[in-house]
């Protein structure tokens, strides 16, 4: 009872499927045949392998107007569910006449024999349908999904020049009616989820061939997908159609393919990591003997590479004719300069990527060593190779972040030697560049000079002492004079004191107790003409 209704719903949903398709995919047929416009008997019978030659048009048929129409269109055939076959309609418009006995149709595809078939008119019919347009149908020519059909029409007997020739191509495997019900159409439906601890893919498939065991695999696609050994076969008998591929690194280009597994199955592919593109910017290798620079793209991608130097606000400036675009083959720069700001940078349509082979430094040929000598900077030029550099003396101007050349000169550097660079003498806001010229791709490295040089130290410093010694001066002239005034001033005081103070004798509490005379001495004589005074004497005469 129970596999009697499995039959039944299987039958009931086979038709469904099929009443579907007839409203969105092909026209669906049960047997394949012949008909004709009504009124004219026509009978179908294999062509001849050798054709007579045609022979001239007969009275009344006219090369341009026999045939108004053909159309070719395609029709589907099914048994089962998955087992429906492809097969050419060719549906012919042609005006009869008496002399045309019929058609004469063969259809020819790439690497087969023409398939000639023949449609004859009985001579009653034709007769009564004499210069009247009459239709022949057929539908029995078998194709196959993506193949082209030459088709060629002609008249009975073959009338030279009166021929209709065509070309069709039958529709692909991209239509979902194709998908579900031709076999070589069918290679069932993937899905998958990534566990990116384990590297691992699990992958489900459904809508497979039935009765078919099915293959699994991951490849790397390119103009075919080619395998990386990981590969499964699911046997038809498993419930679950399920399998684990295990994978190494997610690359835009790894994609799970799956097929039937019978002859010349149709494939179907899916690619879980195809936006990684960031996977596809590693494997940079440098040889150190020739310098040469060289990735290889694991992927078919369209991008260009730029060899760039990358600054202290991590913007990677393009070098001079640094540029290649990405091939299949593999892309060299040569004579590099490994130095850490020397990077690669890969742009594709919409995004960028830049990656530095020499950050870590392990391979850097210079370098340019500062270092401090009493109190004063040094800069020398150490090298691990025999080189050439260019230095070149800048000053950036107030407010301006580029550097202004002023100077510059070429230098020669011997294995593991150390030549001091020249910075004596030079401003505060200085820098040196340096860039290795034995080279065709290198770095210019700047450093601007931190410590004043010596004169420019010295010069300042003697303009900030005389400033010291001026001020020190002035400073000293004004307390000078004014001890000088304050001096003057105390003697003047002191001699008016003597003067008149002497004169007066201090008073009692009671000034009507006391009087004051004061008494002169006659006066001196004269000595050699000057007069020569006495100093006054006072003297103080209390009374009671």
């Amino acid at each position: 009872m129970l596999l009697w209704v499995t039959l039944l719903v299987s039958h009931y949903c086979w038709c469904l499927d099929g009443a579907a398709a007839d409203r969105t995919g092909l026209e669906r047929i049960e047997e394949c045949g012949t008909s004709c416009s009504q009124g004219l008997q026509c009978k179908t019978k294999p062509d001849n392998w050798f054709p007579p030659p045609c022979q001239n048009p007969a009275e009344g048929v006219n090369r341009s107007s026999v045939f108004h129409n053909v159309d070719l269109s395609t029709v589907m055939r099914c048994e089962e569910r998955q087992k429906c076959s492809l097969h050419l309609r060719i549906k012919t418009a042609m005006k009869l006449t008496e002399s045309i006995h019929g058609l004469s149709v063969c259809t020819v595809t790439a690497g087969m024999m023409a398939n000639c078939q023949m449609f004859s008119f009985r001579r009653g019919s034709r007769n009564r349908l004499s210069g009247l347009t009459v239709e022949v149908e057929n539908d029995c020519t078998d194709i196959s999904p993506r193949q082209r059909v030459h088709v060629t029409v002609k008249t009975l007997p073959s009338y030279c020049e009166v021929t209709w020739t065509g070309t069709y191509d039958a529709p692909e495997c991209i239509s979902e009616d194709l998908r579900r019900h031709v076999p070589e159409c069918i290679t069932g439906r993937l899905s998958y989820d990534v566990n990116p601890q384990t590297k691992e893919l699990r992958v489900s498939v459904s809508d497979m061939l039935e009765d078919q065991d099915y293959h699994l695999r991951l490849c790397h696609k390119d103009f075919i997908c080619s395998g990386t050994g990981a590969h499964r076969l699911i046997n038809k008998a498993e419930h679950v159609k399920r399998a684990i591929l295990p994978y190494s690194r997610p690359l835009p280009c790894l994609c799970i393919e799956g097929w039937s597994a019978v002859m010349d199955a149709s494939r179907v592919q899916i690619c879980p990591f195809e936006h990684r593109l960031e996977e596809l910017w590693s494997g940079i290798d440098f040889d150190p003997l020739d310098e040469t620079l060289s990735w290889e793209p694991i992927c078919p991608v369209t991008a260009t590479v730029v060899l760039c130097q990358k600054r202290g606000d991590a913007v990677c400036v393009d070098l001079p004719h640094g540029s290649q675009n990405v091939s299949r083959e593999k892309i060299r720069f040569t004579k590099v300069d490994p130095h850490p700001q020397l990077c690669m940078k890969f742009t594709t349509e919409h995004q960028s990527w830049t990656r530095c082979p020499f950050a870590n430094g392990k391979l850097q040929a210079w370098e340019v060593v500062v270092s401090a000598q009493q109190g004063q900077e040094v800069v020398k030029m150490l090298s691990q190779v025999t080189a050439t550099f260019s230095v070149a003396l800048c000053v950036k101007p107030e407010g301006l972040t580029s550097c202004q050349i002023t100077d510059t000169y070429t230098m020669h550097v011997e294995e593991h030697n150390a030549v001091g660079l020249n910075v004596k003498g030079k401003p505060c806001n200085s820098c040196l560049q340096v860039k290795r010229l034995d080279v065709k791709f290198s770095a210019t490295v700047t450093h601007c000079l931190e410590q004043c040089s010596p004169t420019v130290v010295s010069s300042r410093v003697s303009r900030d002492r005389s400033w010291i010694i001026l001020s020190a001066t002035v400073l000293s002239g004004v307390i000078i004079f004014t001890s000088a005034l304050y001096v003057l001033l105390t003697v003047y005081q002191k001699r008016k004191q003597n003067i008149f103070g002497g004169c007066i004798s201090k008073k009692r509490t009671d000034p009507a107790s006391y009087s004051v005379v004061m008494l002169s001495k006659p006066q001196p004589p004269v000595h050699g003409g000057f007069l020569i005074p006495d100093s006054p004497q006072c003297a103080n005469l209390i009374s009671k």
